[in-house]
């Protein structure tokens, strides 16, 4: 990825900017994530009305993130129209507090069913490679990079020295996603309408992506962080998870558990409430707890009206007010530890939940 720069843009009026850059496929991060530099302070976040105030971007920047995730529904295009869907990532790009956070801060994302284009699309939506390009666009990824020809936005990166090493592990839970199941009593007591599949043959990744995740598991990394912008821990609630796939969410695990790798934390968003779920060990599951941050939303929060999401994994309460992840890494303690947490939009922490990175290990 390169840097924003270009002297014409800056004369141009910030919305006007932002459709320049992205038009032209120029970059939109303004800052590399640097693969010498170690992590230890991460904000995460998901479903961002590009046309809404965004105070949170405040509260984001206070908390002086190494690198920022966005989960998903980082717009909202719901569009087959290409230049609609560049000009809501330009509304984006043009808001004060996010523009702020993106000149001095690496991030790191992915999408979820609104920025791809459609709600709960996956593979069915007819626009699914023009806009990757999009999306490429906006992440500055280099016109001759490879991941332009990729089927999907599936990609790794690893940043740190050895012995502080963070994997960051984006899926693609869209483009090559089977249709969904749905129930006949549909949206019945607000609790959304999909139930698990039953077909053979359905898939959330697709082949080729299982096959690359297997291989960057296998990388060496101290910690990694799974970006799905989908819920993997909980599946209780009718709407969308990896639930609603069953076979394909005991691959996951049983991918994660054979890889050996350790230190895996999921990081998903795509439900308007903040929370933290943790999978525990077992014969189905790893040989260690699985922790599943949920941040989201970034200026949206949930109607308070819904009845309350059932999850047994959940680990202290929900937050249904605007809200973001954090994760941050204690490289220097006798035992190196991880805290997860879900903030508000003051940035006070409203759960947390803190492990040692020795328990995140199948040894």
């Amino acid at each position: 990825m390169v840097g924003l720069t270009g002297a014409p843009l800056i004369v141009a009026p910030p919305i006007m900017a932002g459709l320049l850059l992205l038009a032209a496929g120029g970059a939109v991060w303004a800052v590399e994530l640097d693969a010498a530099q170690p992590v230890a302070r991460i904000a995460a976040g998901s479903c961002i009305r590009q046309d809404r105030p965004q105070p949170v971007w405040e509260a984001v920047t206070a908390f002086r993130p190494d690198v920022l995730l966005l989960l998903g529904d980082n717009v909202y295009g719901d569009t087959e129209d290409m230049a609609v869907l560049r000009a809501k990532y330009a509304r984006l790009a043009a808001q004060s507090g996010f523009a702020a956070l993106r000149a001095r801060v690496p991030i790191v994302a992915v999408w979820d069913d609104h920025d791809y284009g459609a709600n709960d699309a996956g593979r069915e939506y007819p626009r699914r490679r023009e806009s990757q390009q999009v999306f490429f666009d906006f992440c500055g990824v280099a016109a001759d990079s490879p991941l332009r020809s990729q089927a999907g936005i599936y990609r790794a990166m690893i940043t740190g020295p050895p012995g502080r090493r963070v994997q960051f592990i984006c899926l693609d839970t869209r483009y090559h996603r089977s249709p969904l199941a749905t129930r006949p009593e549909h949206w019945l007591c607000g609790q959304g309408p999909y139930v698990p599949t039953d077909e053979p043959d359905a898939t959330v990744l697709g082949a080729e992506q299982w096959a690359w995740l297997a291989a960057v598991l296998r990388e060496p990394a101290e910690v990694r962080i799974v970006l799905s912008s989908i819920q993997v821990a909980a599946t209780e609630h009718h709407f969308e998870h990896w639930g609603n796939f069953p076979v394909e969410r005991a691959r996951l695990l049983r991918t994660i558990r054979d890889s050996g790798a350790a230190g895996v934390v999921i990081v998903s968003g795509d439900r308007h409430a903040g929370e933290i779920s943790r999978i525990p060990p077992g014969p189905e599951a790893l040989a260690y707890p699985l922790y599943d941050l949920t941040a989201s939303s970034l200026n949206q929060p949930g109607a308070g009206d819904r009845p309350p999401e059932p999850n047994q994994l959940r680990l202290g309460p929900r937050c249904h007010g605007v809200n973001f992840g954090t994760i941050e890494i204690d490289w220097h303690a006798a035992e190196p530890a991880l805290t997860l947490a879900v903030r508000d939009e003051r940035g006070e922490v409203f759960h947390a939940e803190r492990m040692v990175l020795g328990a995140l290990t199948s040894r």
